[in-house]
């Protein structure tokens, strides 16, 4: 039987067959030439060949792959920092080189860098497969660190399996905490992770894990992809975290960053050996115009295995249960995407497209699940390319999920640029469901992009100066009691239409105030706004705690009755009133937008059956008013509706506050 391709669910690939077939092939192609014994996992383990590891002996060895040195040497703490023969590493042939030391010559903590050679130069260089570097609090400079504690982190807890409808708490470990500073791995196990769990999240993507030299880059300036970054604590303490999250049955993912890497020649891989391009693009096909950075040469063999084993390190070293690849839309096309807009599927496939890119993205989410079938792995694409998030074996480059980072976008559009009256409840609603039948996506209603200085929050858009002073229940303001009410039911409806996964920036779900603004000389170097205000969602006084309060009880909801399973099917639009009424399973929202109308008994057709109100954005609890009864069952009338589908022959009427959602679930 043949397999279906994605070309023959959507008609308007089929002009694309060929270029489909051609990029398919090829990724086989690659596929077959790594593999080993059938296996891509088993063809991918420079991570296991390259950098400092122990010989059966005890002793070390260390190698690293640098075709253009005349010379190499070890020094650090252990040799005063000079060439020294002792230290000298040997040519070991295809540009490798080599040095076998007895375990006396290394110990736990020292520093230590490469001193390579080329003709005409040389300089410190940090090794492409450094698992652990640190930074000097005065000088800021970089080295690498011997690690090998006396006692090595013993897993405790299993992995806690595959995430179909990844509910995803999105966060940052150094502005995790409510102090001026950087916050560590064990602070955020402590104080955090019970707060996650506490909502429901099931999956949290943590960024800014990889080694970067500018805090203030969040974490996408990478200068060593190896490296867990030093400044927030241990190996030990980060494993300690993802135990304690495996434990709570919540996945850890990585935001992983392979779209591009610093410039820096001290920190990161640019003219390592005195070659600009060992691991890059040259020309300025390897720098990026927008990012100041390097671009990575994915045709290049040396480039898919060093990025390809990076992946499988970080699952089996940290036990991830997958990761978020950042800036694939940079690493999609050869102009990065930059000012382009993606009108049709044209831009898919012709000569813009990087298909060494393609083939080694497709290959990643291949040695992902050969490693834990159960890993997800998610693409952050604004071009909408066709397939990304599709099956491999349908033509697709395999990933699980896409980010639909177009809600996001409409939400500040229509928040930005018209009133409440002027809300589309048909446009609203094809926004938020216009997805793809052959790939799953992530939605979202602000992520950390929002929230970085020079953005605004959902929250701050929608009160702006009126937060700071009247976010106390004894407060009357009605610019925040509107940014309250649409707050909560712009993330309910977000979450309610998402094709299969949903996703909060940390803090975002209490309205946290203000904006992300990390040390910089613009600010004094200060930590600000480099940190989340736990103690503002606690009082009873504070409207916060409420919103947070809402926030767990949504996501709970949906947990629970499994709501992201299915589809949502539109029940009702209606643009006078501003209703909007879906099904999804066996549940009902209903939505009125409407600033000031409430309406009683409104009726719209919907599934027989008996109802009861299981959510309501207007309930105390979450600082609503209170205006419908709890507990309240509904009943369908036998009568047709002309609210709704036609092919329905039942109506259900609703009280529908201004301003309010309401989730009623109909008994079998």
């Amino acid at each position: 039987m043949k397999k279906r391709m994605i070309y023959d669910t959507d008609p308007y690939l089929m002009p694309f067959r060929t270029a489909i077939d051609v990029r398919h092939a090829r990724i086989l192609r690659e596929r077959d030439a790594i593999a080993r014994r059938g296996s891509l996992a088993a063809g991918v383990n420079n991570h296991l060949y390259y950098g400092l590891h122990h010989t059966a002996d005890g002793g070390w060895v260390f190698r690293e792959w640098a075709p253009n040195a005349t010379r190499i040497h070890l020094v650090g703490d252990f040799n005063n920092w000079h060439r020294t023969e002792g230290y000298a590493l040997k040519p070991i042939g295809g540009g490798n080189w080599e040095i076998v030391l007895p375990k006396m010559f290394l110990s736990h903590g020292d520093l230590y860098k490469l001193y390579i050679e080329w003709v005409g130069g040389g300089g410190e260089r940090l090794p492409a497969y450094a698992t652990r570097c640190v930074q000097d609090p005065d000088t800021k400079a970089f080295c690498a660190q011997v690690w090998d504690p006396a006692e090595p982190y013993v897993w405790k807890h299993r992995r806690p399996g595959k995430r179909p409808n990844p509910l995803i708490y999105e966060c940052h470990i150094g502005m995790s905490g409510e102090k001026e500073g950087v916050s560590t791995f064990s602070e955020f196990r402590r104080d955090v992770l019970p707060k996650v769990a506490q909502l429901g999240y099931n999956v949290l993507q943590i960024m800014a894990l990889q080694e970067h030299p500018y805090y203030g880059s969040f974490g996408y300036q990478v200068s060593n992809i190896y490296a867990l970054s030093s400044r927030f604590g241990t190996p030990e303490e980060f494993k300690a975290l993802v135990d304690e999250a495996h434990a709570k049955g919540i996945a850890v993912v990585m935001d992983i960053v392979h779209s591009h890497m610093v410039k820096n020649e001290a920190e990161g891989l640019s003219n390592f050996d005195g070659h600009d391009t060992i691991y890059f693009y040259s020309g300025p096909q390897g720098h990026h115009p927008a990012w100041d950075s390097r671009c990575y040469d994915y045709g290049k063999s040396e480039t898919k295995y060093f990025l390809l084993s990076n992946c499988k390190f970080w699952m089996e070293e940290y036990h991830l249960d997958g990761f978020r690849f950042d800036g694939v839309t940079s690493m999609l096309y050869w102009d990065h995407g930059l000012g382009k807009d993606f009108v049709g599927y044209d831009n898919y496939f012709n000569q813009g497209v990087d298909e060494n890119a393609v083939a080694y993205l497709a290959l990643a989410n291949m040695l992902i699940k050969e490693v834990n079938p159960n890993a997800l792995t998610i693409a952050e694409d604004v071009s909408g390319m066709a397939g990304l998030a599709a099956p491999f074996a349908a033509g697709g480059v395999g990933f699980d999920f896409r980010m639909a980072m177009g809600v996001a976008d409409h939400w500040i559009k229509w928040i930005k640029e018209k009133s409440d009256e002027q809300w589309s409840m048909g446009e609203i609603w094809y926004e938020l469901t216009n997805k793809r039948a052959d790939e799953k996506t992530i939605s979202y209603a602000e992520c950390h992009d929002q929230a970085l200085v020079g953005d605004k929050t959902l929250i701050f858009r929608l009160m702006d100066k009126e937060m700071y002073f009247s976010m106390n229940m004894e407060s009357s303001n009605p610019i925040v009691e509107r940014g309250v009410a649409l707050h909560k039911m712009i993330r309910l409806l977000t979450l309610a239409t998402a094709g299969n996964g949903y996703l909060n920036f940390m803090g975002n779900e209490f309205g946290h105030p203000e904006w992300i603004d990390f040390p910089r000389e613009g600010n004094g170097w200060s930590y600000q706004h480099a940190r989340r205000q736990w103690s503002l969602a606690e009082p009873d006084y504070l409207r916060y705690k409420y919103l947070r309060n809402f926030d767990g009880a949504m996501v709970h909801l949906v947990r629970k009755n499994a709501l992201l399973a299915a589809a949502p099917r539109l029940l009702v639009a209606d643009e006078e009133k501003k209703i909007l009424i879906f099904s999804r399973r066996n549940s009902i929202f209903a939505f009125n937008f409407n600033p000031v109308a409430s309406f009683a008994d409104y009726g719209f057709a919907a599934p027989a059956g008996k109802y009861t109100i299981t959510l309501d954005t207007d309930q105390a609890e979450f600082n609503g008013f209170e205006r419908v009864k709890r507990g309240e069952e509904h009943f369908t009338v036998h009568a047709k509706s002309p609210n709704g589908p036609q092919n329905l022959e039942d109506t259900l009427y609703l009280y529908l506050p201004s301003r309010c959602a309401l989730v009623l679930e109909r008994e079998d």
